[in-house]
């Protein structure tokens, strides 16, 4: 597939609904005449209520939601040690509590969300937000999650705990974003207010006291882009620990607890900080009438996301060609400038390396002709056949794909075998973009490919998240989502 022409940046999409005011006040920075930049937001997660919300947004929330269970249910199998570890660092901490870990048992709140933060990310199979170019589900459903359950909320309290924590963690991101990617992951620190507005909304935080919840949040905001060559599982850790710390944040500020009262706008607050040029308007802009969550993406495939446009390209031309991988003198993969600084390693030497290596991804892609979970396990990484392959590739930073991006995540692919014969490729969206989207058929497949063997009747778990809004309670969810007996 592939797409054409330069597209202008689009805002979140509009609903057909009128805009929501949210009752914001006159809150200032003292001894200052410039807006408060945090305020809106607080307003917004404090307010927000279900009837407020258009159905698409209501559906889209229920779909994540699915996507990020089936995600951490998975973790089980493909990534059993990490698992393990999740379920070891809750057992350590021994802390009685309500709320469930996704394949595991009961614990403190804050816990569960750092166990089910590490468990969603663990094979690098979860939602991503292109333009905050974050693993928001990862860090928000966690959050929601486990503070719903532990109060004792609703399905449709579940869904508001769930689209305010989106919003908010896609603005600050957007709002920070492309310099803040230098150094951060944009999960671990601009997911920290997603988690707490999805905390906040669960715990019915006042106003006042979310403005308190995002400032103890985001003063604990951190996680280096480190693990790109290795594959390490702070990788992992970090939606986790963003979640535990959206999570005590609210906790903190319901009990009184002060913070800035402009953690994201002070001279020295977070959009100074973490961002070359942070821009306040993206906080606000739109609320409640233009939905971030519906720009958020799934994955088609279980790596880091600008791999997908490569593998779906590469794909093509495997199902069109069949290119002997012996005779493949050489693989070119022409894509935005961000490929070639982040993903573009060949030191595939565990698991998480092998999803976040773009040359690993294309020449599994052509050895296998498949990208599944089956492919980044050992056997399959360390096959010498597609080691050779991976050598083969080289990752070009194309001026004029740059400038698509974050639009478009493309990628042109040139396969030149031995004999001068050459095959091309190219897409701009990959499979699970909003503008190529998974049906409902392919994200059901998707989750029921995930929870196999790992959840009992899946289908049954299914039907539950689908009707989610319909739930007095999520015991009915969250009794499936655990090991039997716990």
């Amino acid at each position: 597939m592939s797409a054409s022409g330069d597209e202008a940046a689009r805002r979140p999409q509009r609903t057909g609904r009128p805009g929501i005011r949210w009752r914001t006040g006159a809150t200032r920075m003292s001894q200052s005449s410039r807006q408060n930049a945090t305020e809106p937001l607080s307003a917004f997660a404090s307010q927000l209520r279900y009837e407020d919300l258009p159905p698409e947004v209501v559906r889209q929330a229920s779909r994540f939601l699915l996507d990020a269970v089936g995600c951490a249910l998975a973790a089980w199998r493909e990534d059993e040690r990490k698992a393990a570890l999740a379920q070891r660092m809750v057992e350590d901490f021994a802390a009685p509590g309500n709320s469930s870990v996704l394949g595991g048992g009961r614990t403190h709140a804050a816990l569960a969300a750092l166990a089910n933060g590490i468990l969603i990310n663990a094979t690098d199979n979860d939602d991503t937000h292109k333009r905050a170019l974050a693993h928001i589900g990862s860090v928000v459903v966690p959050a929601a999650l486990a503070v719903t359950e532990e109060r004792g909320g609703s399905g449709r309290n579940l869904i508001e705990a769930l689209v305010a924590g989106y919003e908010v963690a896609a603005r600050v991101g957007m709002a920070v974003m492309p310099t803040h990617y230098r150094y951060w992951h944009s999960t671990a620190t601009n997911g920290t207010f997603g988690a707490a507005a999805a905390a906040g909304r669960a715990m019915g935080l006042d106003r006042a006291r979310m403005t308190a919840a995002f400032g103890l949040a985001g003063t604990q905001a951190a996680g280096l882009n480190t693990f790109f060559e290795s594959g390490d599982d702070t990788k992992s850790l970090h939606p986790g620990k963003a979640a535990f710390n959206g999570v005590l944040g609210a906790r903190l500020a319901a009990m009184g607890m002060t913070s800035p009262p402009d953690i994201l706008g002070h001279p020295k607050g977070y959009l100074a900080a973490y961002s070359q040029e942070g821009r306040a308007d993206i906080l606000s802009r739109g609320l409640g009438s233009e939905w971030t969550i519906l720009e958020n993406g799934f994955k088609y495939f279980p790596s880091i996301l600008a791999s997908h446009s490569p593998i779906g390209a590469t794909l093509a031309i495997v199902a069109q060609h069949h290119p002997d991988p012996a005779r493949i003198a050489g693989i070119v993969v022409s894509t935005y400038a961000t490929v070639k600084s982040h993903f573009s390693s060949k030191a595939v030497d565990t698991a998480m390396a092998a999803r976040l290596s773009v040359p690993y991804c294309v020449a599994i892609a052509v050895v296998d002709g498949t990208v599944s979970q089956r492919q980044f396990q050992p056997d399959r990484f360390r096959d010498a056949a597609v080691r050779v392959v991976m050598d083969r590739v080289e990752i070009v930073a194309d001026e004029e794909l740059t400038k698509l991006y974050p639009e478009k995540f493309p990628a042109r692919i040139a396969v030149t075998m031995q004999d001068g014969a050459a095959f091309h490729g190219e897409m701009h969206y990959p499979k699970g973009d909003p503008k190529n989207p998974l049906s409902d058929d392919e994200l059901r497949a998707k989750f029921r490919a995930n929870a196999a063997g790992l959840a009992g009747d899946t289908d049954a778990l299914l039907e539950t998240v689908e009707n989610l809004a319909r739930l007095p309670d999520l015991s009915a969810l969250t009794s499936r989502l655990r090991r039997a007996g716990a």
